[in-house]
């Protein structure tokens, strides 16, 4: 943000709060209490900074503030040794200038035409703009396509801080420009939710800047909790960088999700297959079909590529075709239980289902666009009447995209049901349990894939 601003002034505001970083005494603000900022906030308050969470829902600041937490996998002991370091929550913005360093951790899902919802980055930008003052770090994580940080972040910043930073620039004062002068940089988050095999400090963190100073800034502060930091030479780049990993994601899983399909018409098992490929040492990564994507990056990052694609008249077909094979998973799940409730001489409509799984991936209590949500809704249109479990989900209501209202069913009620339908493999569940006692199982994780039986229907 600062182009052409006296570079003397910079140096010394910039090496100011790379002291405090050094040193550990930088405050550190973390702008969204969810999946991302909540853990952010424990690894920096783990490293003894003074850390405030911001967060517009007061229901998790005063459960934080309780020593509370609202997300399965951080437990209260967690929480609790965060506080003891001083960390602590607000729903004030006006505490932003007490802030050295402020990470915004916000959601970037899509609208309901598969476009780029910046809504929560303007809105929390347009926040913390009047509050912002001289040398500060404000860093963005929340995954966006490649130019927001300069075309959108930035100047929100400069208009709601009430001083032109590009006017400044022609000032000849160079110290009254300095009293508005801040850094920005863009760090993309690579949070792996039920991750228990890699530590979060040791994933390495992207940084990329539209300054040098906003770079270094950055690197000193994640230097301080991240074993790796690796630096990039802008913050498109940065922000290209986690669009690539999560598209990377999403074709190779459409690409393994199309040959199940063949798979099946072939009688081949798919699952073979792959563990087979993966004994090569070299040349293949294993990728797994399933029912349907979900979670916060791969159902949506890749169209935010692909939208903004369509400005340099360029059309990403292999994005575009990912999404429609992987989008279409779910209701692959819905035709497989129809098909195997017909083999034994059932209609769909009518019979009792009971879906295994809400949350998106195995062992975590996330919902975000979780494909369950999807099969559960299709299976009511058709006259199923469906029921769920899920050990993390004793009640589900509505979201963005789904209005269910219902109470997870007891796993005693298993041999209630006309169809069990694995969504989602925890680890809670007792598999060869689950066969045994179901009359009928439907497989969409190869879940069962060590059980034999005559009950289980694969899809």
């Amino acid at each position: 943000m600062q182009s052409t601003l006296d570079h003397a002034v910079q140096g010394d505001l910039a090496q100011k709060l790379k002291t405090k970083l050094d040193n550990r005494t930088a405050k550190i603000g973390i702008m969204g209490l969810g999946y991302v900022g909540l853990p952010l906030a424990l690894l920096f308050s783990e490293q003894k900074f003074p850390v405030t969470g911001f967060d517009i829902d007061k229901k998790k600041v005063d459960t934080l503030n309780t020593g509370g937490s609202y997300i399965y996998r951080i437990t209260k002991e967690e929480i609790g040794a965060a506080r003891a370091n001083g960390f602590v929550a607000s729903a004030d913005p006006t505490k932003i200038s007490d802030m050295d360093a402020i990470i915004i951790c916000v959601p970037t899902p899509l609208n309901e035409y598969r476009e780029p919802d910046l809504t929560y980055i303007k809105d929390t930008a347009e926040m913390i703009a009047p509050h912002l003052r001289a040398g500060q770090l404000v860093v963005l994580e929340s995954t966006t396509y490649p130019g927001t940080t300069e075309d959108i972040l930035i100047p929100i910043l400069e208009r709601g801080n009430k001083f032109s930073l590009q006017a400044a620039d022609k000032h000849k004062n160079a110290k009254i420009a300095a009293d508005k002068m801040i850094y920005v940089a863009f760090s993309p988050e690579r949070e792996d939710p039920g991750n228990e095999t890699v530590a979060r400090h040791d994933i390495p963190k992207v940084i990329g800047s539209a300054d040098e100073n906003g770079a270094k800034l950055a690197g000193a502060m994640y230097n301080s909790i991240f074993r790796k930091v690796v630096p990039v030479s802008s913050a498109a780049a940065a922000e290209m960088t986690k669009l690539l990993e999560n598209i990377y994601r999403c074709v190779n899983i459409a690409l393994v999700n199309e040959l199940k399909l063949l798979c099946m018409k072939m009688n081949i098992n798919i699952w073979e297959v792959i563990d087979a490929a993966s004994t090569k040492p070299f040349g293949f990564h294993a990728f797994y079909p399933g029912p349907g994507l979900g979670g916060h990056c791969i159902p949506v990052d890749p169209f935010y590529l692909s939208w903004k694609a369509k400005e340099y008249d360029f059309q990403t077909r292999f994005i575009e075709l990912a999404g429609e094979i992987n989008s279409n998973m779910p209701y692959h799940v819905v035709n497989s239980v129809a098909s195997a409730l017909n083999k034994q001489k059932k209609a769909i409509n009518g019979s009792k289902v009971l879906v295994l799984g809400l949350a998106y991936k195995k062992d975590i209590d996330d919902l975000r666009e979780s494909p369950s949500l999807t099969i559960i809704e299709e299976l009511q249109k058709v006259g199923a009447e469906v029921s769920y479990n899920d050990p993390y989900f004793p009640t589900v209501g509505h979201g963005r995209k789904y209005n269910l209202n219902m109470t997870s069913t007891p796993m005693d009620k298993v041999k209630d049901f006309d169809c069990v339908l694995i969504v989602t493999n925890h680890s809670t569940y007792d598999y060869q349990k689950i066969v045994n006692e179901a009359k009928l199982v439907v497989d969409s994780r190869n879940a069962t894939g060590n059980i034999k039986s005559d009950k289980i229907y694969h899809c």
